[in-house]
């Protein structure tokens, strides 16, 4: 995982955390919502940058070639 893609992630669960914090939800439910909103934040600002980059922050080493899903399955 490349530096900005750590800095994306740190910033997804920060935020996350930060929500979470705030918010205090009590179901999983709730809790589900936050995380979708934290990973969200993230998602956009990586977006940003990679339009201000012209490239993208991701790279291929991070992507696994089988789902986990499917490897479970066989």
């Amino acid at each position: 995982m490349g530096d900005l893609e750590l800095i994306f992630t740190m910033l997804g669960e920060r935020v996350t955390t930060e929500i979470s914090q705030d918010e205090k939800p009590n179901t999983f439910k709730k809790s589900k919502i936050v995380a979708k909103r934290g990973g969200k934040a993230a998602g956009d600002a990586r977006k940003a940058t990679e339009k201000e980059l012209g490239r993208p922050v991701t790279t291929i080493r991070n992507y696994l070639s089988e789902p986990e899903k499917k490897k479970k399955l066989k």
